[in-house]
């Protein structure tokens, strides 16, 4: 979903350089530079792809994948920089609560660069950060390598984009010298998303399906965070998944991809959740009769948000997504659950 740049053909050498570069200027800052907490201890984080050692309270942050930028917000350490994700963005080149926390806090937003496949090491060296947080991220081993020679980086802890939300939030926060402050997030987002659990939901059960073109289809685990977020809504995951995980398992995407012959699978979900990408991707799945023979999906009992920002904010639980999706979630839901067949 994320729109990809151009990026500027750069060697191993020049990353090795101005990650030399970026370390000498961090030193010359000496003290100045650390304005945080003077007892800051020594923060070690294993993770899939190696070890981050994290010495001094990290100043200046830089973020890849998703849910990280927001969390470090919160905590009070705006990144000075984030991977880039124009799909939800909004006028501004920003996901709109990234663009509105930023700026009530009176901070300068973070510069973007590209990310995925394309990742702009360059980019990121040229940021001089202390530390760079890739906790619910796809990078790579050798990414992995080149980020790691610029400042310590904190990936995954077993498979990209698996890393569970409360997990995620609290890594953050370890890596920033701010694990008590991170736990309390958790409990606070907890808190809002039970204050907004809905007693009418009970008994209902939904999967969240996904497509990658037609004849394909793919169902989120319950612990995939945009699952998550419906789960603690009061609805509750159809059973069906974990037979679908032990035969249909793709690791690294925390779903099952099931193939759109085995549509019927889902014929005793009360409710269907999904997205798509644009308006012609919509018409060309729905077009297929086994998809739109999905008895939720024929009955009209399906949650299909078309703002991309919403969309992407419903699929990440973190301190600046959760009060900005749940004001607009359950109207939907509601309308959707008017159409369940018993």
């Amino acid at each position: 979903m994320s729109a990809h740049l151009s990026r500027r053909a750069i060697t191993i050498g020049a990353i090795v350089t101005l990650a030399f570069s970026a370390s000498a200027c961090s030193q010359d800052s000496g003290d100045s530079a650390k304005s945080g907490s003077s007892d800051f201890q020594t923060v070690t984080i294993d993770h899939a792809l190696g070890k981050a050692v994290i010495e001094d309270e990290p100043e200046r942050v830089v973020t890849l994948g998703q849910g990280s930028t927001e969390t470090a917000i919160a905590l009070g350490k705006t990144p000075v920089g984030m991977e880039e994700y124009a799909w939800g963005s909004d006028d501004t080149g920003y996901m709109p609560w990234i663009h509105e926390a930023v700026k009530e806090k009176g901070d300068d937003l973070p510069k973007q660069f590209q990310g995925d496949t394309e990742l702009d090491v360059e980019a990121i060296a040229e940021l001089e950060p202390d530390v760079i947080l890739a906790p619910w991220s796809g990078i790579t081993a050798d990414q992995y390598k080149q980020l790691d020679a610029i400042a310590p980086t904190v990936a995954y802890p077993e498979q990209p984009w698996t890393i569970k939300w409360d997990e995620q939030i609290t890594t953050v926060g370890k890596a920033l010298g701010q694990e008590k402050e991170s736990e309390g997030l958790v409990d606070d987002i907890k808190k809002q998303l039970s204050e907004a659990k809905r007693s009418e939901y009970k008994g209902l059960t939904f999967s969240y399906i996904y497509n990658d073109g037609p004849g394909t289809l793919g169902v989120f685990y319950p612990n995939e965070q945009r699952v998550a977020m419906v789960s603690a809504l009061g609805l509750t995951p159809d059973p069906v998944v974990e037979e679908l995980k032990k035969d249909y398992d793709a690791p690294g995407t925390d779903s099952a991809v099931i193939g759109l012959e085995n549509a019927d699978k889902l014929n005793d979900s009360d409710l269907i959740f999904t997205f798509y990408s644009d308006e012609k991707s919509r018409k060309e799945i729905e077009s297929q009769s086994v998809y739109s023979n999905i008895p939720a999906i024929k009955s009209g009992a399906v949650v299909t948000p078309e703002d991309q920002a919403f969309v992407t904010a419903s699929s990440i639980i973190n301190p600046l997504t959760v009060p900005w999706t749940l004001k607009r979630y359950v109207p939907i839901i509601d309308k959707a659950a008017k159409n369940v067949k018993k």
